[in-house]
């Protein structure tokens, strides 16, 4: 079992991983509480709604199941939520867990955080990728116009990892929550990116995975620590996600998974950067190591302009100019404001790129 605590201005919070995590929720709340709604979705639910109600035995229970899908992190099933919290009489003594990946932790924590003005939750991510969105106390939900434009920052009062669930996620969603964790190894440490590009993600003991695990969040905690509301040095997370959240609208919310549409953002990412900063990076490499775990490439059916039309929504873009996190070197992120006809060139070159891949 590992841990990592996570300083927050309005709480401290613990991150535990290991094997079995889920049977010990119990133990690891930090509290008791008048009653207790469980968020999931209709895949997790069968595989390990039932563990975790069993380790809450003496306690009052409700359970939310959501289908599966980013598509379904939108503000109907968000105002659905809330319409069942008051039904089950929950108050500001209650607690929400968000039991599954990204999509149910997101839409979890933003109902917490406006449920009669705040309550707390809980974090139990199943997929590699939530081990990104679980930390760090940004929750939301999606706009027709955008991903993740309806949110706030709010922290939970602790993640707990049960590495176990993990085995039965798809290939796609491996693919998906490594994309996040080589991006930590992009703006951070370059040994371990080279770590990184040896693996293969569908052959994976649960060393490995506990430790790539801890220490993507290990990254991510001590940036979010710095920066926790993302006025400066957190939106170098951001890194291929102007692209990426561009990608995942166009294309229709679940088309391709996050960290898949991610891997391709960092490529163009990387790109632009070593025409702004006149380096070399490993793309190569990393275009190598997404062949290796047979990531997604094609975007021709795209459209240039409405990508660019996407990038201007994006929350970390300033009077519809465009902003993206760069590298100057491994380790070294930093943001640039972009021209729309800069953007247009390079993204109409990488587009074709892509399709020859």
């Amino acid at each position: 079992m590992k841990t990592l605590k996570v300083k927050s201005s309005l709480h401290d919070y613990k991150i535990t991983i290991g094997s079995g995590m889920r049977f010990h929720t119990q133990k690891l709340l930090s509290k008791s509480y008048t009653s207790i709604m469980i968020i999931t979705d209709d895949v997790i639910e069968s595989l390990y709604l039932k563990d975790l109600k069993n380790t809450l035995k003496d306690q009052k229970v409700f359970t939310y199941v959501l289908p599966n899908g980013e598509a379904e992190k939108s503000i109907d099933n968000y105002y659905k939520i809330q319409t069942k919290a008051i039904e089950n009489g929950l108050d500001r003594n209650s607690l929400l867990i968000a039991l599954g990946g990204g999509v149910v932790g997101d839409i979890t924590g933003f109902v917490a955080a406006t449920y009669m003005r705040g309550i707390d939750f809980i974090q139990v991510p199943t997929t590699i990728l939530a081990h990104d969105s679980s930390v760090g106390g940004k929750v939301a939900i999606n706009h027709e116009l955008g991903k993740n434009l309806i949110g706030a920052f709010y922290p939970p009062q602790a993640v707990i990892y049960d590495i176990d669930t993990l085995k039965t996620l798809s290939d796609a969603e491996k693919r998906s929550g490594y994309a996040e964790i080589i991006k930590e190894a992009f703006i951070s440490d370059l040994a371990f990116l080279n770590e990184l590009f040896s693996i293969n993600i569908t052959n994976l003991t649960n060393e490995q995975l506990s430790n790539h695990l801890y220490k993507g969040i290990q990254i991510k905690a001590e940036i979010v620590e710095a920066d926790e509301k993302e006025s400066n040095i957190r939106k170098h997370l951001n890194l291929g996600h102007t692209l990426s959240h561009a990608i995942e609208s166009e294309l229709g919310y679940g088309k391709i998974t996050h960290g898949e549409a991610v891997a391709i953002g960092i490529i163009f990412a990387l790109r632009i950067s070593e025409i702004k900063y006149n380096i070399d990076l490993p793309i190569n490499s990393y275009i190598d190591w997404m062949k290796m775990n047979n990531y997604p490439f094609d975007l021709s059916e795209l459209k240039t302009e409405k990508l660019i039309h996407k990038m201007k929504s994006d929350k970390k873009s300033k009077n519809q100019v465009i902003q993206m996190v760069l590298l100057k070197e491994i380790g070294k992120p930093t943001t640039e404001d972009l021209s729309d006809d800069f953007l247009t060139e390079q993204l109409n070159k990488f587009i074709k790129e892509l399709k020859s891949l």
